[in-house]
């Protein structure tokens, strides 16, 4: 029960039916607030227990200066948390492990049950292993089950063992998407109180649902444990940046190219660990769809979120995905009283105009097509330029020095320079006998893929009205592209069925290859040998081209070194084209049955085509049967055996799903922080270093030591699957640590992936970093990591804390860090300290070579935070590194050597 300081509690009556309900207008300066700060304000009236959350918190909140640093703590309470299967099997084998150690410790296992409703989507296990034909879709989902049985029996049992707690199975479409179009109140509806839906999730793109004006962001899943558990998120009261959109998007633009505007301008701005808003006019004239398709994107621009206020496009959207009429109601009457109700009368210098910590603004008119990369998405590129930057970028990735004759082919294939473009013309020979040859920018991947543009009717109709085009023109793509198809939901292959248009795409090899995260997290599965085989011998800088929201460096594909962002209609354009060499916006994409040439501008769909389609193919209906029984999955689904019982039976044959060690020996007082004395420097990282290049991602390699371990344990190579599949399996998922094949760890100058120095051996030689980690945990020496600026950014990637925590890094001492990883390495009992304004490890003369003592560190034993800890090293080298633990609940957490213990030792005392 709330404290009720401020009188808030009051009913709201909505056709015949009462909620109670908190006023904001109870509290003074709430009406100038932004959207996404009412938002916490009521969740704070709501929440206030006198204690935790105080009448001072409240005040704090609305009373924001809007120009104020952040400062004040106040502790959110999410009402609910979403997950996908990567990150959700080790949330749910950890919950699996607490109650053991509750048990362990005198309690009750089944005090460890979700308190906030839990939603877990199978989404991210599926590999696009088959493509191209009209069983694609049957053969990867059978390979999913074969290979992910042991993970999804273990889902199936948590679904039965836990309370609040459901599983929407294979097969059914991507997390995010199933949030927007499903799983989203809006408006809450909980033991007769009415509430903002608000959330955390184990996916850094939970800000999608941020475009339907629901207030959540992605966490690690440590922090979504905790959610889950009843455990408040700490934050601090965030700056707002203010988002100013007006005019109407320009005919041959796309919603991607709207956000990779966005993504460009906000990360230049610099957004991290601030809100974003949108606002103005302008915020009429943009679709759900593509809001969401902009909310999606805010970990690429760095914000912790990316909202648009409620409506009338909401309900719009709420209806045409089947919500029922009261839920409509609610949702606009309940915006209305709370003052959550955007419309721009409210704006542009109005009585209830927001208030704003920062401005930027956009004239929709100004924005052109574009892509982004090749291995960042704030990176864009004007489709125009689009080859001539590649001519530019593609230097970064080839050796343009070799000398003929050096490689294994014959001296007229060896490298060579095209209007100084580095070329290497490969033959190749497909298994049909044919011929055709590949360079340098040849197109192997392109993939219509990921949450973020599949969620979208008017890019997903584009694409497939291109193709329609393209097929009666008589255009084909190019052998050597892999094409994929795999929407966020069922619902796009129904519209597709409908407008006729599935055909089309199939005749240019985009059939449905699975209902999920394919390409974009890099389940694009293998290149077809041969093109493989000559990409490895010639070491070609080939591309992918995807309709997605990430394209990091060795995430997509192991053999492709450039990753392009593009829209749907433009991955099927560069799959005709077949090389990021060709000036596509000026080039021929191919030739028409006459032999004529056939340019985009001849195939690229009108706007009133798009609306003719989306309109006439798309309705209700299909909403409401795709979810009717979202939860029980099909046949295959309901056969799997599962054990039963409060605790989980451990198998310890399995490679899948093995109980962690993060409890083990744990006692009910922890024990006292200590300083960090004789540690060695495990990686010696530069800037941009992403939470994909620290946590185990993509294919299992043979000679890696996860491969090994496999290997040992019986598995065979076939049967590797990816690490994202092993998550629930510690031992893996160690050995996988800082292993990224485009790691460049610099004590290992001239290597390239998980490699170090071992100081622990004579001569320090060159060895995988989890050897050198056993042998440094075998001499009792602890780790420190040094890197540069935005440290951990990317996926709110979980193992990439508890990995760095289990190889036994003791700290990480960087220039900056994005937020989310921050926060998982204090989840996770690792020291997050920053090098001082203007210092790096290179302007202090670190190598990587040195021992490295850190005091100051025991003041946190005495209830305070720190502001710098002393490092010094034994080559004399001395500096005050700041501690970036930032609230005192972060102080709690580190404290009790992490999060799960906090929280597991607060629930048996209480």
């Amino acid at each position: 029960m709330s404290a009720n300081s401020f009188d808030a509690r009051s009913t709201l009556q909505v056709g015949g039916e009462s909620y109670e309900i908190f006023r904001l207008d109870k509290v003074d300066g709430a009406a100038r607030l932004p959207y996404s700060l009412k938002v916490l304000l009521e969740n704070l009236l709501r929440t206030e227990d006198g204690a935790n959350i105080t009448a001072d918190h409240i005040r704090a909140l609305g009373g924001w200066d809007s120009q104020a640093q952040p400062s004040r703590e106040i502790q959110f309470t999410p009402a609910r948390v979403i997950m996908q299967d990567f990150t959700g099997v080790p949330c749910v084998v950890d919950l699996a492990t607490m109650r053991e150690a509750v048990k362990e410790l005198g309690g009750d296992p089944a005090r460890i049950n979700p308190l906030a409703p839990a939603e877990l989507v199978i989404d991210h296990s599926v590999i696009a292993d088959k493509f191209g034909t009209p069983d694609s879709f049957q053969v990867n989902v059978e390979l999913e089950y074969g290979r992910n049985r042991e993970r999804y029996q273990f889902l199936r049992w948590g679904q039965t063992a836990f309370d609040e707690f459901k599983v929407v199975p294979p097969g059914t479409g991507i997390v995010h998407q199933v949030n927007i179009e499903h799983l989203a109140r809006v408006v809450m509806v909980r033991d007769g109180k009415a509430y903002p839906d608000t959330l955390v999730g184990t996916d850094s793109h939970t800000t999608m649902v941020n475009g339907l004006g629901v207030l959540g962001w992605g966490v690690g899943g440590i922090e979504a444990e905790a959610a889950m558990l009843g455990q408040p998120v700490s934050m601090l009261i965030p700056r707002v940046v203010g988002f100013k959109l007006t005019g109407e998007l320009p005919t041959g633009t796309t919603a991607t190219d709207l956000v990779l505007t966005i993504t460009e301008m906000l990360r230049k701005h610099g957004v991290v660990g601030k809100f974003v808003e949108f606002y103005g006019a302008g915020v009429a004239q943009i679709p759900l769809a593509n809001r969401a398709t902009i909310g999606n994107m805010s970990p690429e621009f760095g914000s912790t979120a990316a909202i648009f206020p409620i409506d009338a496009e909401t309900l719009t959207y709420l209806k045409l995905t089947g919500r029922d009429e009261q839920q409509l109601a609610l949702v606009e009457e309940y915006a209305k009283a709370q003052g959550l109700w955007h419309s721009a009368s409210n704006e542009e210098g109005g009585a209830h105009e927001p208030e704003y910590s920062e401005y930027l603004e956009l004239d929709l008119a100004t924005v052109v097509p574009s892509l982004a990369g090749p291995k960042r998405p704030q990176d864009r590129i004007e489709l125009s330029k689009a080859a001539e930057q590649f001519r530019l970028d593609v230097r970064n990735y080839v050796d343009d020095d070799d000398e003929p004759g050096k490689e294994s082919f014959p001296a007229s294939d060896a490298p060579a320079s095209s209007n100084g473009v580095p070329t290497r013309v490969t033959p190749v020979t497909a298994p049909d006998g044919s011929t055709y040859e590949i360079d340098h920018g040849a197109v192997t991947v392109a993939a219509i893929t990921s949450c973020t543009n599949t969620s979208n009717p008017s890019v997903m109709v584009g694409a497939a009205l291109l193709a329609k085009k393209a097929v009666e023109k008589g255009l084909a793509r190019k052998p050597w592209v892999k094409t994929t198809l795999a929407p966020g939901s069922k619902v796009v292959m129904d519209y597709y069925d409908r407008a006729g248009l599935t055909p089309y795409l199939e005749k240019l090899g985009f059939n449905l290859v699975g209902y999920g995260c394919t390409t974009c997290i890099g389940n694009s599965g293998p290149l077809p040998e041969e093109i493989s085989k000559a990409v490895n011998e010639h070491d070609l800088a080939v591309t992918a081209v995807l309709s997605g929201n990430r394209n990091f460096e060795g995430r997509i594909n192991p053999d492709v070194k450039m990753n392009y962002l593009a829209s749907p209609p433009l991955v099927v354009a560069y799959a005709l084209a077949g090389s990021m060499k060709v000036d596509i916006t000026r080039d021929p994409l191919g030739t028409d049955k006459e032999g004529r040439p056939v340019y985009l501008q001849d195939i690229w769909p009108s706007e009133l085509e798009v609306e003719q389609v989306v309109a006439a193919a798309i309705g209700e209906e299909m909403f409401t049967e795709s979810y009717q029984d979202v939860f029980a999955g099909d046949a295959q689904w309901q056969a799997l055996p599962i054990p039963t019982g409060d605790t989980f039976a451990w198998d310890g044959d399995s490679t899948y799903v093995r109980k962690p060690p993060y409890f083990d020996g744990m006692r009910m007082d922890p024990a006292p922080v200590e300083d960090i004395a004789g540690a060695r420097v495990l990686a010696l990282l530069g800037d941009s270093v992403t939470t994909d290049h620290i946590s185990p991602a993509g294919a299992i390699k043979a000679d890696t030591p996860a491969g090994k371990y496999l290997t040992e344990h019986g598995v065979t190579r076939r049967d590797f699957n990816s690490y994202g599949s092993r998550r629930g399996n510690h031992e893996v998922m160690i050995r996988g640590t800082f292993a990224n094949i485009r790691l460049r760890n610099q004590i290992a100058p001239g290597t390239e992936g998980g490699y170090t120095r071992d100081f622990t051996l004579p001569d320090a030689p060159v060895s995988f970093i989890y050897d050198a980690a056993q042998n440094y945990a075998a001499a009792g020496t602890p780790l420190v990591v040094l890197a540069g600026k935005e440290y951990g950014s990317g996926s709110s990637r979980d193992w990439a804390a508890k990995g760095t925590a289990l190889l036994g890094v003791r700290a990480v001492v960087a220039e900056s860090y994005e937020r989310i990883h921050r926060s998982n390495l204090i989840g996770m009992g690792v020291l997050p300290l920053q090098f001082p304004a203007g210092a790096s490890a290179q302007s202090l003369g670190l190598t990587g070579e040195e021992t490295f003592t850190l005091t100051g560190v025991t003041a946190l034993n005495d209830g305070t935070v720190p502001e710098t800890v002393k490092v010094t090293t034994d080559t004399g080298v001395e500096f005050d590194a700041v501690v970036r633990i930032d609230t005192p609940g972060e102080a709690d957490y580190y404290r009790n050597g992490g999060i799960l213990q906090y929280v597991l030792r607060s629930l048996i005392r209480d």
